[in-house]
């Protein structure tokens, strides 16, 4: 197990980013389509594709999924990601024209400090396909890909991931861009409020504060703008249709509001995808399909914070620190 989405057989993500951007993309790629379903809870969402993975719509699986900065010019990683799979022969098949299915979601990072200054065309249909070609088994967390210029309401965001296996052996991964209008941190603490679901000293092990400071519960937000979306993917090898994905997705945004405070605030776009690769062998019962969605809030609780614990600052005036650059020392 590499602690990472990755660890569910049957897929792979790959990063491209840009640092004069401040931007980037994640691609997750699927051997063979696979069932998906999306649950949004933000306010302030941005997506393509996302009608079809609705139970009941015809379109069963999907290629792949695509996470992206740029805000609504990140859109266009998706088509990028599309074309390449297209070149690999993938896609719904449509009298032998083949269509690749590739919905995603968009954050926020315009004004982050990066050079933002396109001409005709913003540079996120390539970057799509830059990831999807890059897509493997190991990947960069923190500062990169579509987490690249990520910010929370105190520190540096990015891109994490996790994973576990549930009692059956299920295999349970997360990936999330942290772009939250609220904190992954305790108040003014270097504690994270994911830390009773932390594995193996994943954010650091320093575990809770012995207490919660005064001032930790008020709210703390980056402002009133519609600047923030978290934006996640979860994903099992066990077998789903979309309804069962439909479920997994909505129990795994109870791991945002584990990680970060708020979450699903107006200004927020949160948004989960949930994904299933059907590499296992068993047919899953209602029991295992809550214990998958319990394994997906958490491990989506544990990204959040690896998300904030691994990334670094960008090298622009004004930029938020880093968690590393806070509080490594107080290790």
């Amino acid at each position: 197990m590499r602690n990472l989405v990755t660890d569910v057989p049957g897929l792979s993500v790959g990063n491209a980013d840009d640092a004069r951007l401040a931007s980037g993309v994640t691609a997750m790629i699927f051997d063979r389509p696979a069932a998906a379903s999306i649950a949004i809870h933000g306010g302030a969402p941005g997506v393509r594709d996302t009608a079809l993975l609705a139970p009941g719509m015809t379109v069963a699986e999907v290629d792949a999924l695509v996470l992206s900065g740029g805000s609504a010019f990140g859109l266009d990683a998706m088509g990028g990601a599309q074309a390449w799979l297209r070149e690999k022969g993938r896609g719904f098949d449509v009298r032998g024209v083949k269509v690749p299915i590739v919905p995603g979601a968009i954050l926020f990072d315009l004004l982050n400090g990066g050079d933002k200054s396109w001409t005709r065309m913003p540079p996120y249909w390539d970057l799509g396909h830059a990831a999807a070609k890059a897509a493997g088994k190991d990947f960069a967390l923190g500062t990169a890909g579509a987490g690249f210029g990520a910010t929370t309401a105190n520190l540096k965001g990015g891109l994490g991931s996790a994973s576990a296996k549930t009692s059956r052996h299920y295999t349970v991964g997360a990936l999330v861009a942290v772009n939250a209008i609220g904190s992954a941190t305790i108040g003014d603490t270097r504690h994270f409020w994911a830390a009773p679901f932390e594995t193996d000293a994943e954010f650091g092990g320093i575990g809770m504060p012995g207490r919660v400071p005064d001032g930790a519960l008020a709210m703390r937000v980056k402002g009133d703008a519609r600047e923030n979306t978290t934006i996640a993917i979860v994903a099992t090898d066990a077998r789903l249709g979309k309804e069962e994905c439909a479920r997994v997705a909505l129990m795994a945004q109870g791991g945002m509001a584990r990680a970060l405070r708020p979450a699903h605030a107006p200004m927020d776009g949160d948004i989960v995808f949930a994904v299933s690769t059907a590499r296992h062998p068993s047919a899953i019962s209602a029991r295992d399909l809550t214990e998958i969605g319990l394994a997906a809030g958490d491990c989506l609780a544990r990204a959040i914070a690896r998300a904030v614990y691994e990334a670094a600052a960008l090298p622009f005036p004004g930029a938020l620190p880093a968690w590393r650059d806070k509080w490594q020392e107080a290790r």
